[in-house]
């Protein structure tokens, strides 16, 4: 777990708003969960013989209740639980998103820590290819805005529940043939999350694992008709993929569509966001049988791409650093920060009370595009002068509203 400190900060709450606008486009509105949900929501939602469960969770007892708690570590059985308890479907399908930090104990690794921060996107409701494709090119739409090229997007289907129990039977059956060349991991996963084995990195099982029975074999007519629906939509929007008959995700909870957009800038682990169709989550977890699809995308990530790619995500800088200094500006000074901000303009109030000459000096640092300057002449005459930091131009004595017409103008 780390501290993200003020300079880095700024990049966070840069990518912050362009994810907002980004997501507001689109017509998702924010919801906020609680951090820790009981621990039996991620047991039924996510699988109790997966990785995330059996070996990641911050799991603990609640000493006043003696009831089992988990800090959450992914969002989307959140969300649904949260649909479900207030009942948010009643009105109709919902588009949701959520931010916020999620929890596993696994190996830290570059862009990768065991608090990390996701951006979750939710259609609840929607039971069409349209919306996972929808899914899909936000993601690449995202990209374009942030710059980044090193992206590659690989997708798959699932198929319905019984589709997977048939091809689940036809794979174990594989995998015992071959249980000696199987590795420790592989092998307590044939007896708990087969599925699992086909996402294996380890290089020596790659061979075995090409020559597996093919999942899309055992797939019924409407989930391959809802998966060329989905490559046709996306086609027609110009997004690249490739199909990836091995990609199953780590959840259990998906079905049809699974999605992964990966990049090799980021070394082994490149996944940096992916999502799929969870049709089974709400009955799964004691609500009614509704549709539904989302993805997560890791902020970290995303910000560790952006600073590999060397892009810069698009902001607003701020437009005043107020430099004052001598016995009668300070008080002038403070209030006239007051009334520039007053005229909608942000503003940078220097409470150092360093000579002018190292107060201009942290103007010039902090990226501001002017400098108000306020000593006790000006001070005297109820007067600043303005002096832009980013462009040419002389520096103007006058009032603070002349001056925050002067910017605002420019």
């Amino acid at each position: 777990m780390n501290d993200v400190l003020p300079e880095q900060a700024r990049s966070w709450e840069r990518f912050e708003d362009t994810a907002r606008d980004w997501l507001r486009a689109y017509g998702y509105r924010n919801l906020r969960t609680p951090v820790l949900e009981r621990t039996e929501l991620f047991v039924r939602s996510i699988g109790a013989a997966t990785d995330i469960v059996e070996k990641e969770m911050y799991t603990f007892v609640d000493a006043l209740n003696n009831e089992s708690l988990t800090l959450r570590p992914e969002g989307t059985a959140s969300c649904v639980r949260a649909t479900i308890e207030h009942n948010l479907l009643y009105h109709g399908p919902q588009r949701l998103y959520y931010t916020g930090a999620m929890f596993r104990h696994e190996r830290p690794q570059k862009g990768r820590y065991r608090q990390f921060h996701q951006v979750g996107v939710e259609a609840l409701g929607f039971a069409g290819p349209a919306i996972d494709a929808e899914h899909i090119v936000m993601c690449a739409r995202l990209w374009r805005q942030l710059g980044l090229e090193d992206v590659v997007l690989e997708i798959n289907t699932l198929g319905s529940s019984e589709a997977r129990a048939r091809y689940r039977a036809k794979l174990v059956t594989y995998l015992e043939k071959n249980h000696a060349a199987l590795d420790d991991d592989s092998r307590r996963r044939l007896s708990t999350n087969p599925l699992r084995v086909l996402d294996s990195k380890n290089p020596a099982l790659q061979t075995l694992i090409a020559q597996a029975p093919r999942l899309t074999d055992d797939l019924d007519d409407v989930s391959l008709y809802h998966f060329e629906n989905v490559q046709a939509l996306l086609r027609e929007a110009g997004v690249e993929f490739a199909v990836n008959p091995r990609l199953v995700r780590g959840l259990d909870y998906y079905n049809d569509t699974v999605f992964e957009w990966t990049t090799r800038s980021l070394g082994a682990q490149g996944a940096l966001c992916a999502g799929g169709r969870y049709d089974g989550l709400f009955e799964q977890i004691g609500g009614k049988p509704a549709p539904a699809c989302g993805f997560a995308l890791g902020i970290e990530r995303v910000l560790e791409l952006v600073q590999a790619a060397q892009t810069q995500i698009a902001h607003d800088a701020d437009d005043v650093y107020l430099v004052h200094q001598g016995a009668l500006s300070q008080h002038f000074a403070f209030m006239a920060a007051e009334q520039l901000r007053d005229h909608g303009l942000t503003v940078i109030f220097d409470g150092s009370g360093g000579s002018f000459k190292s107060q201009m000096k942290k103007a010039d640092i902090s990226g501001a595009r002017f400098a108000v300057i306020i000593g006790d002449d000006e001070a005297g005459a109820r007067q600043v002068s303005v002096k832009p930091l980013r462009t040419d131009g002389t520096q103007t004595k006058c009032t603070v509203a002349q001056a925050a017409e002067l910017i605002k103008n420019r």
